[in-house]
Parts: C-alpha cells; sequence; structure tokens
C-alpha cells in the first residue's frame, strides 16, 4: 500500500495539471441543451481513454511526432466552435431553438475530438511518465485517470445543475462555447507552432 499511494498522487497531479481546461469544455458541452449528458460522458471518456493508449503507445515504440503536427488536431475544436457558432445564430435568427442535426454518435464524436485535440499537453505529460513506470504502475495511474475523470465529470454537472449557479452557466456556457472551443483551437495550433509552420509553407 505504501508504494502504490504515491503512485496513486502521482496520477492524480499528472491528470489535474494536464486537464483543468478540460473542465471548462465540460461545463460548456453540459450547457447545451441538444446535449445529452450521456454523449458528454461517453465523449470524454473515448477521448481521455484515446490519450491514455496513445501516450502509452508512445512510450512504448519511442514514436515521437513533431509537435507542429500534433497542433493540427487543433482544426477540429475550431471546425466545431464555428459549427455551433452558425447554429447558434441561425436559432435566433429562426426565433426558436432548432432540432440539432447532429445525431447521438456524432455529439458523442465531437466530446472525444475536442478532448483528443487538447490533449497534446496530456502526451507530452503521460508519454515520458509511463516510459519510466511498469506496465502495472501504468495500468494503476490508468485508473486513477477513470476516477478523475469521473470527478470532472461530476464536478462539471454539479456547476450546471446548481440552483443558482446553473441557470447563468448554462446560458452563458451555450452561448459562450462555440467561441470557447474556436480560441481552444487556435491556441492548441498557436502552442504547438502551427500556424507558423502553415505561413511558412
Amino acid at each position: 500500500m505504501q508504494e502504490i499511494s504515491p503512485l496513486l498522487g502521482l496520477g492524480v497531479v499528472a491528470f489535474v495539471s494536464t486537464n483543468v481546461d478540460d473542465l471548462l469544455v465540460l461545463v460548456g458541452f453540459l450547457a447545451d441543451p441538444k446535449v445529452k449528458v450521456g454523449e458528454v460522458i461517453a465523449g470524454q471518456y473515448l477521448g481521455i481513454g484515446a490519450l491514455y493508449l496513445i501516450s502509452l503507445a508512445g512510450s512504448l515504440v519511442s514514436l515521437v511526432l513533431a509537435p507542429q503536427y500534433v497542433g493540427f488536431l487543433g482544426l477540429a475544436p475550431v471546425l466545431i466552435g464555428a459549427k455551433k457558432l452558425y447554429d447558434l445564430i441561425r436559432g435566433h435568427v429562426g426565433n426558436g431553438h432548432k432540432r440539432d442535426s447532429l445525431g447521438s454518435a456524432a455529439r458523442v464524436s465531437a466530446v472525444a475530438i475536442v478532448t483528443i485535440s487538447n490533449g497534446g499537453d496530456n502526451i507530452g505529460t503521460y508519454t515520458p511518465l509511463f516510459a519510466t513506470h511498469s506496465m502495472f504502475e501504468i495500468s494503476i495511474i490508468g485508473l486513477v485517470f477513470i476516477l478523475m475523470t469521473a470527478l470532472w465529470l461530476l464536478i462539471a454537472h454539479w456547476l450546471v445543475s446548481h440552483r443558482r449557479l446553473g441557470p447563468p452557466i448554462r446560458w452563458y456556457g451555450y452561448m459562450l462555447m462555440p467561441f470557447v472551443l474556436i480560441v481552444l483551437g487556435i491556441t492548441i495550433m498557436l502552442k504547438a507552432g502551427t500556424l507558423g509552420l502553415l505561413t511558412n509553407g
């Protein structure tokens, strides 16, 4: 137990330090009346699971992809945010809420894609972390990630569902979500140097 306790703490620190911004994104998705809670849960776990597996693969085969190319993933939240902004404007112009044209699988995929595209720092942190630990230790860290993802979802859901905080969060979260995604995508590309790659190319 004494050997596992530091490992649990390490998993918590690694998760929190790389997923603080994900909490804001989760609040935004949960604030969207067209997105169901189950879809956000499924999408978030798919995204975190993918980041875990990519980092594990990177640590095992020592694959290192140039961060400029990883930054192209930032295009995903920009496009999703643009689509949400279009739907938001169309809804106002049409005087009412339009029925979402996306199916449940597409909404789950959108949450997962945003999580993955925002995971450059996750991969950069998890890959060397996994490379220096045994498979048993990596599996313990994975269990911590599962539990911490559940905690993140609970916090986001609590904020959105709170009697006093919920209504303004749902309103502003729904209105701001497209802009949050677009800014997030541009920030990812800026941090990775992808925009410089595009202008130089």
